[in-house]
């Protein structure tokens, strides 16, 4: 099994910044994708990005693009979604993932490529 415990969220200005946080335990990280995801009120969950294990090759929803950024540190068993430039249509609850495997070169985007999922953390931003 795999524990993900989501920190960092918050209630911010349009404009701001917020890092979330997402550290892993009860499996070796090294060797899972990992992602994040959102949903808003009364929306679908959303991906928002995604890394792999090895390459460290990420992708983002468009949306966020030049905005968001998710990076992992292996040896602390974390990864990280940083977000500048937030805007209200970011508020929403964010769920860190965990994938079994990790292919090289690819960074999963789908909500089925990952077995592992988080309690939530709540981003609200203010307009």
């Amino acid at each position: 099994q795999v524990q993900l415990v989501e920190s960092g969220g918050g209630l911010v200005q349009a404009g701001d910044s917020l890092r979330l946080s997402c550290t892993a335990s009860g499996r070796p990280f090294e060797t899972s994708t990992m992602g994040w995801f959102r949903q808003a009120p009364g929306k679908e969950r959303e991906f928002v990005g995604g890394i792999s294990q090895s390459d460290l090759t990420t992708a983002y929803l468009d949306s966020v693009k030049g905005r968001f950024t998710i990076s992992r540190d292996n040896a602390w068993n974390r990864v990280y979604l940083q977000m500048n430039n937030l805007k209200p249509e970011d508020t929403a609850i964010y769920y860190c993932a965990a994938a079994r495997t990790s292919l090289y070169g690819i960074a999963y985007t789908r909500q089925s490529q990952y077995e592992y999922w988080g309690q939530g953390t709540q981003v609200t931003v203010s307009s």
